[in-house]
Parts: C-alpha cells; structure tokens; sequence
C-alpha cells in the first residue's frame, strides 16, 4: 500500500513538468510572434507534447494566453504591491502598484490587449479565466487598501474608487491610441486621470 503515495506524487510532478515546457513554449511564440501568428499545434511542438495533452490544460489558443500572461501578471502584482509599501503619498503608492503591470502587459502591446479583452469577455467559468479575473480582483483589493490610508476616500469608499482606477487602467492600456506610446506616457496618462479622480 506504500507505493501509492509515491505514484500519485510522480503523476503530478509529471503534470507540472509539462505544464510548465507548455507555459514556456507559449510565452516564447507568443512573444516571438504575437498571438495571432501562433497555433496551438506550434505551441504543442515546441514543448514536446501532444495536441491532446496540450488540451488538457488549455482547450484554446485565448486559453493559454491567459495562462501565460496570469503568471506575469501575478508576478507584476506582487512587484507593484512590495514597491507600494515603500511609498508615503497615495498617488505614488497606487502607482507603484499599476506600473509593473503597465510593463509587463505591453511586452508584446498585441498580446496585452488581448489579454485584457479575454478577461472582459471570455467565459468566466473556464479556469484560467477565472484566475485572470482573481487577479483583477487583488489588483482592486491592493489598491483599496492603500486609498484607505486616506480619511477624505474613505468617506467615498475605496473599493469603489479602486474599480474605477482598474477602469481606467485596462481602458489606457487596451486603447488603440495608446499603441503607439511608451510604457512611460502610458502611466502618465493613467496616472492624470487617477489624480482627477482623487482630486490629488
């Protein structure tokens, strides 16, 4: 009975090695190529697995987009809430939070914006869906929590202002007029519209 436990460790070390030669294979196309230019047998190639196992852990090309571009923006996020800490006013903390985030959507600007259209609109239901959507949600949590250092926005409740801000963010980094701009003038303009919002 003892080997059981040995076998079902090996099946998922088995499971999370091919996981990640998938993850790694779509990140490098994705990012070599963009999305569009990609498919998914490319991908299942490179990674030296079956398009049947590459199903397993993402029926569609948008399916692993999102699996890739969740861990770089949970990377992001966790990068942006450490900066924010270090920050005493609230602008500059809340954008220590968006600026990593700024950066790693726009690697590949084609990608990122279909990122962020896969989490408006994809199925909620589908897993890496809803980790994109979980992580969305700890982006607004972690800015909430620093608009709540803040008497005056607490009376206008942070968890509300931190949606809009998320709002604002992924409306300036989807935005076709902003294509063609720096990572730099990107949080610029998202840090202009904060500021309105704030009053800062």
């Amino acid at each position: 009975m003892q080997p059981a436990p040995q076998t079902v460790g090996r099946r998922e070390r088995n499971k999370q090695e091919k996981l990640d030669r998938i993850t790694a294979a779509a990140r490098e196309l994705f990012t070599q190529y963009g999305v569009d230019e990609v498919t998914t047998q490319q991908v299942a190639e490179k990674a030296d697995v079956g398009s049947g196992t590459l199903f397993l852990y993402a029926k569609t090309k948008a399916e692993l987009l999102l699996l890739v571009h969740n861990m770089k923006y949970a990377e992001a996020l966790a990068s942006g809430v450490e900066a924010a800490s270090t920050e005493k006013a609230v602008l500059d903390a809340v954008m220590a939070i968006i600026s990593p985030i700024i950066e790693c959507n726009r690697v590949q600007i084609e990608n990122g914006r279909t990122y962020l259209k896969e989490i408006v609109f994809g199925d909620p239901a589908e897993p890496h869906h809803a980790e994109a959507l979980s992580l969305t949600i700890r982006t607004e949590e972690a800015i909430a929590e620093i608009l709540g250092r803040d008497d005056q926005l607490v009376a206008r409740v942070p968890a509300k202002l931190a949606r809009i801000i998320s709002s604002i963010m992924f409306v300036s980094m989807s935005s076709s007029a902003t294509m063609g701009f720096t990572d730099a003038q990107v949080g610029d303009e998202i840090r202009d519209q904060i500021s309105v919002l704030l009053g800062a």
